[in-house]
C-alpha cells in the first residue's frame, strides 16, 4: 500500500466520524487566594466529589509538525476559514508553538527530533465560557467550515495536506478551567466573520503575541480533592504583575467522547497550570521577583514574624512524578473584550 493510499484510507475513516460524534471573570482584589469567581458564585464551589467547580471549559489539540514545516503550519492555521469570534460562549483563541527558554529569555522552537519528542510542538488552545458552548460549536457548521468538512472533497484535500505537514494525527485534549484570572485587554485584535486576518507567507513564521507558562502535574484521583484546594488556599498576586493575561488551572476532562479522544494515560498530566503572559520578558521578571516567592513558599518572612518559630514543613507532594514546566509562544490570539 502506497503512502498516499495510506493517508487516504485515513481520510476516510475519518470523514465518517467527523460528522457524527457530539462532546459532551474574573476580577479579584490584588492579593487573593485562588478561589473561583464565576458569574453565579464568589466562592470556592465544590462537587459531590470533593472538586472545584469548572469556571470555563478548555479545547486543545496536540500537533506533532515535521521537521521545517512550522511556518506552512502557520500559514494553514491563518488562512482557515472560521467563526469562531462570534460564536456564544467563545471567550479566548491562540495557537502556541512549544519554545526552549535560556535565562535571557530567548526563545528557541522545540521542534523534537523523534516522532515522541514533536508530538505536541504545536498546540491550539481554546476557552469557551461552558461546556455546553464548546458542544453545540463542535456538533455545528462552524465546525465543519473550519475544518474543511462541509463537503467529503473539501475534507479529504485537508486530511491530504495535513499529512504532509503532520507527523500523524493530532491529538484532542480538554479540560476543565479552574480558579481562572483574566485581565481586561488593553485592545483587541480585528478579526473578519470571527477570525484573524493576518499575512502569512508560509515561509516565516508568525510573530509572537503572547507567552504562555504551564507547569503539568500527575496526580492521581484520590489526591485530586486535596490538590485543588492546596491551590485553591494559596495566595496569589499575579494580577498585580505587569504584563499578566490570565491563569488557569486545567483539569483534564477524562469523560470527554469524540474522533481522536483517547482516555487519559498514566504517563499524561492530570492538571496543567497555564499562565498567559503578554510577552516572556513579563513573565520571566514575575519569575525573579517577589511575587513568584511568595506563591511558591520562598518567600522572606513578614517584619512580624516570630523568629523564634522553625520553618514549616513543606507539605506533602499530591503528585506521583515532579511537575514538567514546558513554555509556548502564542500567535494568532483572538480574544473576547472582557478577556478569558
Amino acid at each position: 500500500m502506497t503512502m498516499l493510499h495510506k493517508i487516504l484510507t485515513l481520510a476516510l475513516l475519518s470523514v465518517v466520524h467527523s460528522f457524527t460524534f457530539t462532546v459532551g471573570p474574573v476580577a479579584r482584589p490584588s492579593l487573593v487566594k485562588l478561589a473561583s469567581t464565576t458569574e453565579s458564585s464568589t466562592s470556592t464551589d465544590t462537587t459531590s466529589k470533593g472538586l472545584l467547580k469548572r469556571d470555563r471549559y478548555v479545547a486543545t489539540n496536540r500537533f506533532a509538525v515535521r521537521k521545517g514545516q512550522a511556518a506552512k503550519f502557520e500559514k494553514r492555521w491563518a488562512t482557515r476559514k472560521s467563526r469562531l469570534a462570534t460564536l456564544d460562549g467563545f471567550k479566548y483563541f491562540h495557537l502556541m508553538r512549544r519554545v526552549k527558554v535560556d535565562e535571557d529569555g530567548n526563545c528557541v522552537y522545540d521542534e523534537g527530533e523523534a516522532d515522541e519528542e514533536a508530538a505536541g510542538n504545536y498546540v491550539s488552545f481554546t476557552v469557551w465560557n461552558k461546556k455546553s458552548d464548546f458542544s453545540a460549536w463542535r456538533s455545528g457548521e462552524a465546525f465543519k467550515e473550519a475544518h474543511g468538512g462541509t463537503s467529503i472533497g473539501a475534507f479529504l484535500s485537508t486530511m491530504v495536506n495535513s499529512a504532509l505537514v503532520l507527523r500523524g494525527a493530532p491529538r484532542p485534549a480538554f479540560y476543565d478551567g479552574l480558579l481562572v484570572q483574566s485581565t481586561k485587554p488593553d485592545t483587541v485584535a480585528e478579526t473578519v466573520d470571527g477570525w484573524r486576518n493576518v499575512d502569512a507567507d508560509g515561509v516565516n513564521t508568525l510573530p509572537t503575541e503572547c507567552f504562555v507558562a504551564c507547569n503539568q502535574f500527575f496526580v492521581s484521583p484520590e489526591n485530586a480533592a486535596e490538590f485543588e484546594q492546596r491551590w485553591a488556599n494559596r495566595e496569589s498576586k499575579l494580577k498585580e504583575c505587569e504584563g499578566f493575561v490570565a491563569f488557569s488551572m486545567m483539569r483534564r476532562d477524562a469523560s470527554a467522547k469524540g474522533h481522536g479522544v483517547v482516555p487519559l494515560s498514566s504517563g499524561e498530566p492530570s492538571y496543567q497550570s497555564t499562565t498567559i503572559w503578554k510577552d516572556v520578558d513579563s513573565f520571566l521578571k514575575w519569575k525573579n521577583g517577589t511575587a513568584f516567592k511568595q506563591a511558591h513558599g520562598s518567600g522572606s518572612p513578614g517584619k512580624d514574624a516570630d523568629k523564634s518559630e522553625k520553618p514549616k514543613d513543606p507539605p506533602k507532594p499530591l503528585w506521583n512524578q515532579p511537575p514538567e514546566p514546558v513554555f509556548y509562544e502564542g500567535t494568532l490570539v483572538i480574544t473576547s473584550e472582557d478577556g478569558v
